[in-house]
């Protein structure tokens, strides 16, 4: 399958979102969070027109490249030239929080066995670990309607994740949001280990629970952890990693 390079078509600032994005499909496929080729990976092109980067929809995550991405706006038509469809649950999901959240340079939505298993539990995310106290800070849930096919669907999906960064799709899997393809990574990662925690923790004895005063000195902990870098930190090392293991993305 031969796919046409845009590195020479688009902008320089698009052409390494376009990197980026592709990274983190195949860093996904790598970790084992994908589900063929049925969940979706967004990010927000810098600027006031409103267009979005996803999966072309029928390829492996770890098939996606840069050039593969398709470019859509905010009504789902696609803007550039591909042989390609769009996930249309992805879309609906995917639209309808960019269009509230002017933060979301990134969407991230999976659906692992950890995750959709946690997303059954009534209790949903326990604070029980140190990787779930990073995830209660910003956690919200939103009941199961069905497949996301129904833009009638947007309004409360956009109500339930109001300005958190994690939530839970009940009967459905995990949903991470971040201000860059590297945070939305990064928060996947963190809030995939606490399901995959969780579930080994609750398969062994009796439970013990995080202080709640632990909780509030959370987000500075963080910053304290990652010197300050957030995602960036990790980002090109795992960039590193992707570029031993599968440097196909970037074409």
């Amino acid at each position: 399958m031969h796919i046409p390079s845009m590195k020479e078509v688009v902008s320089a600032d698009e052409w390494q979102l376009r990197c980026d994005l592709a990274a983190a499909y195949r860093l996904v496929a790598h970790y084992g969070w994908s589900d063929l080729v049925f969940t979706h990976i967004s990010a927000r092109i810098p600027g006031p027109e409103h267009q979005f980067l996803i999966n072309p929809y029928g390829l492996m995550f770890d098939e996606i490249t840069a050039s593969s991405l398709v470019k859509v706006d905010q009504h789902c038509n696609k803007l550039s030239d591909s042989p390609f469809p769009v996930n249309p649950a992805g879309f609906v999901i995917h639209s309808a929080i960019h269009a509230v959240r002017d933060d979301a340079g990134c969407v991230l939505h999976t659906h692992s066995r950890a995750g959709v298993a946690v997303s059954a539990q009534k209790c949903g995310i326990l604070p029980i670990s140190q990787q779930s106290t990073f995830v209660l800070g910003a956690l919200a849930y939103h009941d199961y309607e069905g497949v996301a096919l129904r833009d009638d669907e947007k309004p409360r999906l956009q109500a339930d994740l109001g300005r958190a960064n994690y939530l839970v799709l009940r009967n459905h899997g995990l949903l991470t949001v971040g201000k860059s393809v590297a945070e939305a990574f990064l928060n996947m990662y963190t809030f995939e280990n606490t399901c995959r925690i969780q579930l080994d923790a609750q398969a062994g004895g009796e439970l013990v629970y995080v202080n709640p005063d632990i909780l509030k000195g959370v987000g500075a902990a963080m910053k304290q952890v990652t010197v300050g870098q957030g995602a960036n930190l990790v980002w090109p090392a795992l960039l590193r990693k992707l570029e031993r293991l599968d440097p196909g993305y970037q074409t």
